[in-house]
């Protein structure tokens, strides 16, 4: 079941919601939990079996870690916490990728074992491991209600497609939540708005794209459109699913920090990286970076450190060698940045150095989202006439057009521009009152189209079954 469905939409959501505010407050998190794990078993029945273990494994790892007093026997089961989570995750996502590169270094013809990814495990297991580190650290209390450690592991909002919320981030939310009128009218417009992302936009980019890749008659202008298109609607669908998941909590009364902030404004890489799937950057930052030895070690050890970082990044993001060439593209870019580049940038006209942030990551999303090396190549070199002469086609004509006006729009969704012109428009007393008159008829009408273009079966990927 994913946010984007009418049955979610219109069946488990108005159920859970009704349940949710019509029961004591001392059943709340009870019923969040039930419909938590209803909603992934809709999706995964036997793979929830996993995840119970993963917060079962938790649950005991974190009460040992809590009750020793001994900081060597602390560690010893944090590493033993560590290894359970891991060895799951490594397991299923990555056993056949490592079967096909044992295959082809030694010539042996192992099988695959073919099994299929439980979704969301990339999400939670980080979110559990996080949990037994804090801990550890003494950042966080033990959890000794394995209902609402539960609860945080397994609470629908985010287990499929992120943000990676962190226990330490609703420790006190789980225990005491406020609910007001006021932010569940918040939750709503959120969520509605990432819908409207998801559904309105990105699935038209993400069919554009399709479109390219499917067809024969290509030109070089066509490699742009699909750059384009490919990179902009990676950005809406995630931060969309980002959007959602921040308003269901804010319904259900939970603050979820924000996980995207118009990355494609960007002046640096850097700056897009602080700015583009913060939960991860941040994660990866506190729990290998900084451990690591972050940027207080010698110039040599502070470059291993980010290609580790960026190489477990790629690898995060999925089994497959583009995934790695991935994360280390953006490793070597970083580490040029921080040797040199980013005084240079800092120098030049703005609109310059985002012009450079924005070729370099729409060259790493057709990295990302190719099937494999040989196909991003294809594809990086039709952008310069490589592998491709045409410069255009009456093929590229014709869909230009009919995508042209998604791709305008998604260009200024993708940019503060319309936000910071409400914020100003709101500056205007009279202004503000009609403002608010229309925004939740804006709102209620999106979601009638949105509803619309569901019932009537468009196209509606999932990117997040890639990790």
């Amino acid at each position: 079941m994913v946010f984007s469905s009418i049955s979610f939409l219109y069946y488990f959501l108005p159920c859970v919601l009704i349940l949710y505010f019509i029961v004591p407050q001392k059943f709340k998190n009870f019923i969040l939990l039930i419909s938590s794990l209803f909603f992934y078993f809709y999706g995964e029945p036997i793979y929830i079996l996993i995840m119970l273990f993963n917060i079962l494994a938790t649950h005991i790892y974190g009460i040992l870690i809590d009750k020793s007093k001994n900081k060597k026997r602390k560690k010893i089961f944090l590493i033993l916490g560590i290894i359970t989570n891991l060895s799951l995750l490594i397991f299923f996502k990555y056993i056949d990728f490592a079967i096909e590169n044992i295959n082809g270094i030694l010539n042996t013809e192992i099988k695959l074992l073919k099994l299929a990814l439980p979704i969301g495990i990339s999400f939670y297991t980080f979110q559990t491991i996080s949990y037994l580190i804090d801990l550890y650290k003494g950042n966080v209390k033990v959890q000794k209600s394995l209902l609402k450690l539960a609860l945080y592991i397994s609470l629908f909002p985010q287990l499929i497609a992120g943000p990676i919320v962190r226990y330490v981030d609703i420790e006190k939310q789980l225990e005491e939540r406020k609910a007001t009128f006021a932010i569940f009218s918040l939750g709503v417009k959120r969520f509605v708005l990432g819908l409207s992302k998801k559904v309105l936009l990105a699935n038209n980019l993400a069919q554009l794209s399709q479109i390219f890749l499917q067809t024969d008659e290509k030109s070089i202008i066509f490699y742009w459109i699909y750059a384009i298109s490919t990179a902009l609607y990676i950005y809406l669908d995630f931060s969309a699913y980002s959007d959602m998941a921040i308003g269901l909590g804010k319904i259900f009364g939970f603050d979820f920090l924000e996980n995207f902030n118009y990355p494609y404004i960007s002046k640096s890489i850097t700056e897009f990286w602080r700015r583009w799937h913060i939960s991860l950057g941040t994660w990866f930052r506190d729990y290998v970076y900084i451990p690591l030895g972050g940027n207080k070690v010698k110039k040599i050890k502070l470059y291993r450190n980010i290609l580790i970082v960026w190489l477990l990044t790629g690898l995060w993001h999925g089994a497959s060698w583009n995934f790695v060439i991935w994360g280390i593209y953006f490793g070597i870019i970083l580490i040029i940045e921080k040797k040199f580049l980013l005084t240079k940038l800092e120098k030049i006209p703005s609109f310059i150095s985002r012009i450079y942030v924005l070729v370099l990551v729409m060259i790493s999303f057709i990295i990302f989202n190719a099937d494999n090396i040989g196909q991003a190549l294809q594809q990086i070199g039709g952008l310069i006439g490589i592998t491709e002469n045409t410069i255009i086609t009456d093929t590229t004509i014709y869909y230009l057009k009919s995508y042209i006006l998604i791709i305008l729009i998604s260009i200024i969704v993708s940019t503060p521009i319309i936000k910071n012109a409400i914020i100003k428009a709101k500056e205007n007393k009279c202004i503000e009152k009609i403002v608010n008159i229309l925004e939740p008829l804006v709102i209620g009408l999106l979601l009638i189209i949105c509803t619309g273009y569901l019932v009537d079966n468009s196209f509606n990927p999932f990117l997040y079954f890639r990790f």
